[in-house]
């Protein structure tokens, strides 16, 4: 009869160990998937993010070079001889004569 008892003991012990068990490999395969999932979630908004990044690039290398034909631009209708020009031409001004100067002392 001790034979019997021991094993009548011992047959809920082990499934209570194996549902304990079981429980744990479910709770393991849960985290597993979950960590699968926001890996494939990190990988999908990296890859966004790149491209994102890979637009804005172009964009400010294409205004960088509107700002660079526009200094020049800038430089060409401020230049002297152009204002020059400009005030001589169009607006019918000229140098005054040398006996207009005045020299104002302090």
């Amino acid at each position: 009869m001790s034979a019997r008892g021991r094993k009548g003991t011992e047959r809920p012990a082990q499934g209570a160990y194996r549902g304990r068990l079981a429980l744990a490999n479910l709770f393991a395969l849960f985290l597993t998937v979950a960590s699968a999932f926001a890996v494939i979630h990190s990988t999908y908004s990296c890859r966004e993010l790149y491209a994102q990044l890979q637009v804005l690039e172009s964009t400010q290398w294409y205004l960088q070079e509107d700002y660079s034909r526009l200094l020049i631009e800038q430089s060409t209708w401020a230049s002297h001889h152009r204002v020059e020009t400009v005030a001589r031409d169009d607006l019918g001004m000229s140098a005054p004569a040398l006996e207009r100067f005045r020299v104002v002392a302090q």
